[in-house]
């Protein structure tokens, strides 16, 4: 009846009013009609719980979900509920955007924001990820092996961070700010030492890491081998670097100075280098909430900042575990759970050492997140073998 009178003309307010209709009910007849017809009109509805549970609905639902929008023509990367309804319509599907959303959460559909996983396109990835670990599992204690990297360059000026402040305090810091100066650190990690070599430079380039390769033949002499262990980046792999390399080997014996060997990480897998926990933790210490007067200040921090962290770690070495996990044949094997654990402690132990503060605290959340990926945990375990062998 309502839809007779609204096909002749009569408004709906008034047709409303004489059937004693709602709004809802009279839209909805209408609608029915509209798109189906008297068949869709006069058609047996289905009780909606029963309709959610229909194969031949829910297939329709998602076909739907499975298919781009862009196949339908609609300029959009992800489905809205309201174009879902109107394209399952146009299929002969007339369903309400509530049982939509029902059939999807009963499959189990969520939202998920995509996480970025770290990857390198290096096609001989396994096989160096595998010669690191060799070397370092079988380390030897007249042996040396080293984490190289360079942070910045970086403005020296008043700096972000996060601090505690008084209930009504702001914290800003300018956008726009003159900058007293730039540093670029380059550092290398002893792994098994847990001693940062360090110094500062003007570029990025193979005469500074010549610089860091002599540099660490005199701090290590005593060493019969030291391993450098750095990034893809152009000046890490050079002829010139090479050159000077097998130069420096030829003049080892007779001099007394150890011999240099290469272990070269991945393309494209910096986050793999250890020493980067170390630059994350001097940066939250040292550079965060800082606003040093000139370049000198900021230098004497860091050179401060390693020197601390350097006689920290030679107070407090790795310390020797008994075996305690079931399975162990003997008490002087190593349990390696526990080793690895004071290992992770150890690369970032700038942060742990300001136990019961909010960085030590994020720290550990990082490092959780850090433990999850695979490819930190073989870096762990052979940091592990590493200092079981040396103790």
């Amino acid at each position: 009846m309502a839809v007779l009178f609204l096909e002749r003309g009569i408004k709906c307010s008034l047709v409303r009013s004489f059937l004693h209709l709602s709004e809802r009910s009279a839209r909805s007849y209408w609608e029915r009609y509209r798109h189906g017809s008297t068949v869709a009109l006069f058609a047996k509805r289905m009780n909606a719980r029963r309709k959610s549970q229909d194969d031949r609905i829910r297939q329709a639902v998602f076909a739907l979900l499975h298919s781009p929008p862009s196949a339908h023509g609609i300029n959009r990367t992800t489905w809205k509920m309201t174009d879902l309804q109107r394209i399952l319509r146009e299929q002969g599907q007339s369903i309400s955007r509530d049982l939509i959303s029902a059939i999807i959460e009963d499959s189990g559909f969520k939202w998920r924001k995509a996480r970025i996983v770290l990857t390198s396109s290096d096609p001989n990835y396994q096989a160096k990820i595998e010669t690191i670990v060799k070397i370092l599992s079988e380390l030897k204690n007249d042996e040396a092996f080293f984490s190289i990297d360079e942070f910045g360059p970086f403005a020296v000026k008043k700096r972000a961070g996060r601090k505690r402040v008084a209930p009504g305090e702001d914290y800003t810091v300018p956008q726009q700010q003159k900058s007293k100066g730039n540093l670029i650190i380059k550092a290398a990690l002893e792994r098994s030492r847990n001693q940062v070599t360090h110094f500062y430079s003007n570029k990025k380039n193979t005469q500074e890491m010549i610089k860091m390769m002599d540099l660490l033949r005199i701090q290590y002499r005593n060493c019969t081998t030291i391993y450098l262990s750095w990034d893809a980046a152009s000046w890490h792999i050079s002829q010139d670097l090479t050159m000077h390399v097998k130069q420096r080997n030829d003049e080892a014996l007779t001099e007394g100075y150890p011999i240099v060997k290469t272990a070269p990480l991945p393309v494209g897998a910096q986050f793999l280098n250890v020493i980067e926990s170390v630059f994350s933790g001097m940066a939250r210490a040292i550079l965060h909430n800082s606003d040093y007067c000139s370049v000198e200040a900021a230098k004497d921090a860091i050179d401060r900042y390693y020197a601390e962290r350097n006689e920290y770690f030679r107070a407090h070495p790795i310390i020797r575990e008994q075996g305690t996990r079931s399975g162990d044949k003997s008490g002087s094997e190593v349990n390696f759970t526990r080793v690895i654990i004071v290992k992770i402690a150890s690369f970032v132990g700038e942060w742990l050492q300001s136990d019961g503060t909010d960085e030590a605290e994020d720290a550990i959340v990082d490092l959780k997140k850090r433990w999850r990926n695979p490819d930190f945990e073989w870096l762990l375990t052979a940091s592990a073998m590493t200092t079981a062998r040396r103790l």
